[in-house]
């Protein structure tokens, strides 16, 4: 690896772990440590997507993106130095010369085909396109057309390069702090069916690569569906947790996909064999959700209700309290009066790219990049601001040390503490207001919360018959809890 792409990786990580509370990788033991391949992920959050597999890939990889995007202030030239190939569409280039965009991607076709015959890692997008259905797109075959151009170009003796799914995973995929999951799936199995010619072959591949992703990434029709899916799966873990009297905690990424899967599974095999009794299970699954919705409640709720206070609440605090009275300038306030501004526009920009009809897939694309260059910009108008205001003291009062440098790095030390401070506090808050809200709406619909606890777990034991006899993913423990896979 180059200094300019560890640089840029690190830049990206750190991005990343800004934006993302958690980011989990799982299935590194997967990424053969000698020879080419390729990565092929499906694509539902923008420039987001390829930055969680640019980070959290271990070996170096070379991505085929628009061309459009080479156009992009600061975002063209760090593509241009981790070695990214331009990907050209009809709308890239003027429509009277077809053969100009059917030449540059030759060129770029074979740009990423000898990276991978020479041993290293592309990565793809084979819909071609970022897109906000719960489901895949149309697969392009560019993807089979480039692993078979360089599995050909491979020299003798050389390991034969391989396909690698991914699966990208979001709990909230526009959501400021949520979580991420980034799934390297075992190499596919490629098929060689004799008598092909290269254009039935690459077809072939394709519709491999498709099968493979949605095992990867459990596609539904609907997002209605997909989240009543999630809703059977915390119903499940609800009952059972209730049943073994445990408390198994906060779900993580990792647990809450395998418990889609499960329900995914579950879903396409009884949709099969038995459609009448999984549609009528769903209608019921659907009543509940919005029974329960109506509420404000989660199904775990239905037993008990959430911490009102965390321990770090009352630090905080009381942290809040001893720096607004004691420091000057508090670290709190500085945090929310610089980066409130840069929050609010990204607020906006979020809201206009909605009004303008913009996909969900936008928003995280568009905070993330703008958010890293306003809320830096804020910090170090803050720092000169700061070092302008102490030198116009010092020239007021002689006895104030001229050090506007020393005043500069302390009001952006504190407005970066203060903001990281700010974010958690926020957040805490509405933890606890959720929490008071949650203990008013148990005492005043007692009869409610009855009724859809016994709903609860009648749901659960007719989803648990229907799964009786098929081979899910991972092992449910007694407390609900989803381990292994």
């Amino acid at each position: 690896m180059s200094r300019a792409y560890r640089t840029i990786r690190a830049l990206v990580r750190s991005l990343l772990g800004l934006f993302f509370r958690r980011v989990e990788v799982s299935g590194l033991e997967n990424i053969p440590p000698e020879g080419g391949g390729l990565l092929v992920a499906w694509h539902p959050n923008g420039l987001i997507d390829p930055g969680l597999i640019f980070a959290s890939f271990p070996r170096q990889v070379v991505f085929g993106a628009r061309h459009g995007l080479f156009s992009w202030p600061g975002l063209g030239s760090m593509m241009r130095a981790i070695g990214t190939v331009p990907i050209y569409r009809a709308c890239d280039l003027p429509p009277d010369d077809p053969d100009a965009r059917r030449k540059a991607n030759a060129r770029s076709l074979e740009a990423l085909t000898g990276a991978i015959s020479s041993g290293s890692f592309s990565a793809l997008f084979p819909e071609g396109v970022s897109h906000d259905a719960p489901h895949l797109m149309n697969l392009k075959t560019g993807a089979a057309r480039i692993y078979l151009q360089a599995r050909a170009a491979t020299p003798p003796g050389g390991a034969p390069p391989v396909i690698i799914p991914v699966g990208l995973h979001y709990d909230d995929k526009d959501t400021f702090r949520s979580n991420a999951l980034v799934a390297f799936h075992p190499p596919l199995e490629v098929p060689d069916t004799p008598g092909l010619d290269d254009r039935a072959r690459a077809r072939e591949i394709t519709d491999h690569i498709e099968v493979a992703l949605e095992e990867a990434i459990h596609p539904t029709e609907s997002w209605d569906l997909h989240r009543l899916m999630h809703r059977a799966r915390k119903l499940v873990r609800a009952e059972r947790a209730r049943d073994a009297r445990a408390n198994p905690g906060p779900v993580g990424i990792r647990e809450r996909v395998m418990g889609f899967s499960r329900v995914w599974h579950g879903y396409a095999v009884r949709k099969e064999s038995d459609p009448e009794q999984v549609a009528a299970l769903v209608q019921r699954i659907g009543e509940y959700d919005a029974d329960l919705t109506a509420l404000g409640l989660e199904d775990h709720e239905l037993d008990r209700a959430p911490r009102l206070t965390s321990l770090w609440l009352p630090a905080i605090l009381g942290l809040q309290v001893v720096l607004v009275f004691l420091l000057l300038p508090p670290i709190l306030l500085v945090g929310y009066l610089v980066n409130l501004p840069a929050a609010g526009v990204l607020t906006l920009l979020a809201g206009s790219a909605r009004a303008m009809g913009k996909d969900r897939k936008d928003e995280a694309t568009i905070k993330l990049l703008v958010g890293a260059l306003a809320f830096p910009l804020s910090w170090a108008l803050a720092g000169l601001l700061a070092a302008r205001a102490h030198a116009e003291l010092h020239a007021n009062y002689a006895n104030i040390p001229e050090e506007p440098l020393l005043a500069a790095m302390v009001v952006v030390g504190l407005s970066i503490l203060g903001g990281a401070i700010a974010v958690r506090y926020v957040r805490l808050a509405r933890e606890t207001a959720r929490a008071v809200r949650v203990r008013l709406t148990r005492k005043r619909r007692r009869a409610s919360m009855l009724r859809l606890r016994q709903e609860r777990g009648e749901l659960h034991s007719a989803i648990t018959a229907l799964a009786e006899g098929i081979a899910l993913p991972g092992e449910v423990g007694d407390d609900g809890r989803i381990r292994g896979g």
